[in-house]
């Protein structure tokens, strides 16, 4: 192992694969004998780290799904609010293609097919922890906090929506589309903010 090399531990491995198929196959046809395989688990081995069973693994893999798409972000606070909504599309993107349109976003996955109150509420969570980051990042980025609630709502639905399309379609036309619309809307509701009258000097 090099220095600074990262070892996954077998639970991680878990928990990264769990996410890998709840974005590709969704929570219904996920298989979760596969996520053993994938991971190199012995079986058996679910109840062994996950004692709540299937469904404590599903709410960690949604966790490391919310991370992973917080710390895109984190590269692109500070710069303008335009520069903002493209890092959130591009995430996007980059899974379409690194899965040839097989995988999409394991929240919405299991948003619209929740076998329990708790994974519907920590769906949710993430949902609005996203809106919350995108909108303190807008508002860092040059738009006005009221806007920036409206556009960050935006964002994460019209990704979520664009990702269904370019799947379904096999294409990034739908997903481009959308993306250039909404990348253009941000950097208009930045333009439209008045510039603060200089003080006239004493």
């Amino acid at each position: 192992m090099r220095g600074g090399d990262v070892v996954e531990t077998v639970k991680q491995r878990m928990i990264r694969e769990a996410a890998v198929a709840l974005a590709r196959k969704g929570l219904q046809r996920a298989s979760f004998s596969e996520v053993l395989e994938a991971a190199g688990a012995p079986r058996g081995s679910l109840y062994h780290h996950f004692p709540g069973g299937k469904s404590e693994l599903v709410l960690d893999a949604l966790a490391l799904t919310s991370e992973r798409v917080t710390q895109g972000l984190d590269g692109v606070a500070g710069r303008p609010a335009a520069e903002v909504a493209e890092r959130f599309f591009a995430i996007w993107r980059n899974v379409l293609a690194l899965t040839d349109f097989g995988a999409g976003c394991a929240v919405a996955a299991v948003t619209v097919a929740a076998e329990t109150p708790a994974q519907l509420d920590a769906a949710a969570a993430i949902f609005r922890a996203w809106r919350d980051k995108l909108a303190a990042l807008l508002a860092a980025g040059g738009v006005e906090d009221g806007p920036a609630r409206a556009l960050a709502a935006t964002l994460v639905s019209a990704a979520e929506g664009a990702v269904v399309l370019a799947r379904a379609e096999r294409a990034f036309e739908p997903f481009d589309l959308v993306a250039e619309a909404l990348v253009a809307s941000v950097r208009a509701a930045r333009k439209a903010q008045p510039r603060r009258a200089r003080r006239a000097p004493a």
